[in-house]
């Protein structure tokens, strides 16, 4: 395998992940012994039937009561989307288009709000989704609309409409990289997976790290003498660069956790931000227990601006949630809502919560530039 680094294991119980396991670590076997993480993330996230989208165990809640990972804005509180759909509205009229395209729409829930309060103004909502099962449920869920609501595994070649991806970016595979050594002579390698243990005696296989020199870097060079670990997101940027090529009017409203370029690769940011969400605690640990549990990476929201405009998209946009939603009337929603539920729904905007660590960016095609109302307060283009 080359100049590979040391190799940890890790535990794995016996679980419904045991038959992924062993087809990744046939696919590790098939392909030499070695792959780079971005292609471990999307057979334990991806893999037909098995990966941990693609499986039928519960993901998105407000309580691991419930069985649930992990909870997105929408499950948290309906104001999320309703004070959404107002952006999706007039990002509608503005580019004269009738379409919404939901990427990743988990449980429905955010379809369901963004539907109720849009009404005709979507003559057709569809959404994009790889996971079988997830597609299931919002067919239930989406069932009042009828055949207004579609379901697509890939855009089309050219169309026009309203996108909405709300944590769709950090659940796209990426790179890891690690310095060993400081910034000044420092040798960059590619972080890749290998098979520790093979499967034997009703265990399933175990798997551990092996580090490759690569040509790969970061877009900046971290400062400081210290290891560094971190991520590129080349599956994100083609992301945008897909949306660029494909959009022939509209616009993307990208809502994710993550940084611009230079707090992303800051100094202090040396252990990378890649971690697992299970029964809504947060590991370290993305090689065991492959498939029972999400995988995830801030995103850089430098790169992905950068490649939309690249590819010929307008930046229209790009804040935190926090002001994002208050920009589009959040603060109005509240007043009617319980005490409780309006408790609830302050998290989407509190900064020890979603509000700062969440971001907005916004991209748009057609040949008008216009400021979205989501952005008219705390625009943050200027620092990406």
């Amino acid at each position: 395998m080359g100049d590979n680094r040391a190799v940890t294991t890790t535990e794995q119980h016996p679980s419904l992940s045991s038959a992924l396991a062993q087809q990744v670590a046939d696919g590790i076997a098939g392909a030499g012994g070695w792959v780079g993480f971005d292609r471990f993330m999307e057979w334990a996230l991806y893999a037909p039937g098995l990966g941990y989208y693609a499986n039928a165990s519960p993901k998105f809640g407000t309580l691991p009561q419930s069985g649930s990972d992990f909870v997105t804005a929408p499950e948290l509180s309906p104001v999320f989307g309703r004070a959404l759909a107002r952006q999706v509205a007039e990002a509608l009229e503005v580019t004269g288009t009738h379409e919404v395209w939901e990427f990743g729409a988990g449980s429905g829930a955010l379809a369901a709000q963004l539907l109720e309060v849009l009404g005709d103004r979507v003559r057709r909502y569809t959404i994009v989704d790889l996971s079988g099962s997830l597609r299931e449920r919002q067919r239930e869920r989406l069932a009042p609309w009828g055949e207004r609501v579609q379901w697509a595994q890939a855009l089309p070649e050219r169309f026009e409409g309203v996108v909405v991806g709300n944590e769709v970016l950090d659940a796209m595979p990426v790179q890891l990289l690690a310095r060993h050594g400081g910034a000044a002579d420092g040798v960059w390698h590619e972080r890749g997976v290998v098979v520790a243990r093979p499967a034997s005696a009703g265990e399933a296989p175990q798997f551990g790290w092996a580090d490759r020199p690569t040509a790969l870097r970061p877009p900046v060079e971290p400062e400081g003498p210290q290891d560094y670990l971190t991520e590129i997101h080349a599956q994100g940027e083609g992301f945008l660069r897909m949306l660029a090529q494909r959009l022939a009017r509209g616009a993307a409203f990208l809502i994710d956790y993550g940084f611009p370029e230079a707090e992303y690769y800051h100094p202090q940011r040396h252990m990378g931000t890649l971690v697992c969400h299970r029964a809504h605690q947060v590991d370290s640990d993305p090689l065991a227990d492959v498939g029972a549990k999400d995988i995830t990476a801030h995103v850089n929201f430098t790169a992905m601006a950068l490649a939309a405009q690249e590819a010929g998209l307008q930046v229209l946009g790009y804040t935190t949630q926090a002001h994002f939603l208050i920009n589009c009337g959040l603060l109005s929603l509240l007043e009617p809502l319980p005490q409780a539920e309006r408790a609830q729904a302050a998290k989407l905007m509190m900064e020890h919560e979603m509000g700062e660590l969440f971001k907005v960016l916004a991209v748009g095609a057609g040949p008008e530039a216009w400021a979205p109302m989501g952005f008219a307060r705390g625009d943050r283009t200027h620092r990406l």
